[in-house]
């Protein structure tokens, strides 16, 4: 599984281009290799139909995931973070929940996965925002968890911002987009983030 670009057309030119790399070996480039099956996925406008792709070397199939969803998730990135931003204002599931309009055990679900791993992934979003800005200011800790995750995230995007302008590669750069992009899509997935085993 591969997170790209929303855009059909980019996504299309980068793997003719042989542009996107192969996660599962060294030195192999995806081509286009059909679609996963379309979803709805609560929050976007239009169903998801993810394209697949097949390593040109390795030969092993990836399915290509937009940045706007993450992985095994019938919600957007946007709505997963504004539950994980509204949570780190002291915000129980239950109002969150219904202020998104999505049942309240999905919203605790998403909290606890998150709860069980805010200090690995708070390192996680530093990492990148210190291998990726200039001169990145590291957030004092706020003494809350959650808050501090969320400004280990935003400190993440000012670093995108940063480095490739406010308005990125390919628009603007949003908290939900750095969230599924630093995550390979994997934030809310079992054994992420990677360096969690370590801690």
């Amino acid at each position: 599984m591969v997170t790209v670009e929303v855009d059909p057309v980019r996504v299309e030119s980068r793997l003719s281009g042989g542009a996107i790399a192969c996660p599962s070996c060294v030195g192999g480039v995806l081509g286009g290799w059909g679609f996963a099956r379309s979803r709805q996925v609560e929050g976007l406008d239009h169903p998801v139909r993810p394209r697949r792709a097949r390593c040109r070397s390795c030969l092993v199939t990836h399915v290509l995931l937009p940045v706007t969803v993450l992985l095994r998730r019938a919600h957007g990135a946007e709505q997963i973070w504004m539950a994980l931003s509204t949570r780190a204002e002291g915000v129980g599931h239950r109002r969150i929940a219904a202020w998104l309009q999505v049942p309240p055990a999905t919203v605790r679900g998403w909290l606890r996965r998150a709860g069980q791993r805010l200090e690995p992934m708070r390192a996680w979003f530093l990492t990148v925002a210190v291998r990726t800005g200039i001169d990145v200011t590291i957030p004092d800790g706020f003494g809350c968890g959650w808050r501090d995750l969320v400004a280990a995230l935003r400190c993440a995007v000012a670093a995108i911002g940063q480095r490739f302008g406010p308005a990125g590669l390919l628009g603007a750069v949003t908290p939900a987009q750095v969230m599924a992009a630093a995550s390979g899509s994997r934030l809310l997935a079992p054994g992420w983030p990677p360096l969690a085993r370590g801690v």
